[in-house]
């Protein structure tokens, strides 16, 4: 790949491929666009990118292929049907997706042998303001030399990258910071209602916490949220919470470990999921434990 900055193609402008986009495009980057909802495009159209009819046409006109999609079933498809029968050698793809770690390895694969394309598994974490700011955490999984590139085109994107071994390592380590994330989104709904229930001014706790050991970024983002019953705008979904519980249990299935508190997140997840919730924000776990007139 030349010096000059490489032609994108970003596929998925959704949630968080939004401001990505519109990052790299006050970056200098020349990014072309396609989207399943034609509509979404109009605001990164309107900063600079270029709209590209079908992903055919978006992998060819583009040096490396970027993309932010829902989940494994998704990128499977547009990577066997439109990317392995459109790309060429020299280019990249960085999957930004949280997908499961075994269908990357099996893509990657397919890619490298259908048209001789690299691939990095470059899951983030941060959430939508962290993709406005360009301060997500990346973890990355692929060569050395595909890990290179994918630090300069996703440098408007990131605080840091951190490489974690061959393809697959991005995706396994998202896994793990998932992991974390729920347990800990669930335990804070949990003691927000029972704080609430005790006559507690919920609203003082993210500040009253802040700085301590039970300090964190869902506390202070989702913690406030659920003081207030402030569930819009929505910026991530139980969906996608749900989705990385399941595959962190079945990774661990597969590796024969014990994940019991993920598990149980996991149920938790499905039964919130499962009462109407799964396109809300997390922040809305908090009437899991919410006591409501009979």
């Amino acid at each position: 790949m030349s010096d000059k900055k490489p032609t994108l193609g970003f596929i998925g402008i959704g949630l968080m491929g939004k401001p990505m986009t519109l990052r790299l495009l006050d970056a200098g980057f020349s990014v072309n666009v396609w989207n399943r909802s034609p509509e979404k495009l109009q605001p990164v159209i309107d900063a600079g990118a270029t709209a590209c009819s079908s992903v055919a046409e978006l992998v060819r006109a583009s040096e490396v292929i970027i993309l932010c999609l829902a989940d494994t079933a998704v990128v499977d498809s547009i990577v066997r049907n439109e990317i392995a029968t459109n790309g060429t050698e020299g280019k990249l793809l960085i999957d930004l997706s949280s997908i499961h770690p075994e269908n990357t390895r099996q893509l990657a694969s397919l890619l490298h042998e259908k048209c001789t394309m690299g691939w990095v598994d470059a899951p983030v974490s941060g959430g939508v303001a962290g993709a406005e700011q360009g301060n997500l955490a990346i973890m990355a999984g692929g060569s050395a030399e595909n890990i290179a590139v994918a630090r300069l085109v996703l440098a408007p994107l990131y605080k840091q990258l951190t490489h974690m071994g061959e393809v697959g390592s991005g995706q396994i380590t998202k896994i793990c910071n998932q992991m974390i994330v729920s347990c800990n989104v669930l335990v804070i709904a949990e003691m927000m209602a029972l704080a609430k229930q005790a006559g507690v001014d919920a609203k003082q706790i993210p500040a009253a916490l802040a700085g301590g050991f039970a300090d964190s970024k869902p506390l202070q983002i989702s913690g406030a949220e659920m003081a207030t019953e402030t569930f819009e705008p929505i910026k991530w979904r139980v969906k996608t919470l749900l989705k990385d519980l399941n595959m962190a249990v079945d990774l661990s299935v597969k590796q024969g470990n014990a994940v019991p508190m993920s598990a149980l997140a996991a149920q938790l997840m499905q039964l919130h999921g499962s009462h109407g919730y799964l396109e809300h924000d997390p922040a809305t776990l908090i009437k899991l434990y919410t006591k409501t007139d009979a």
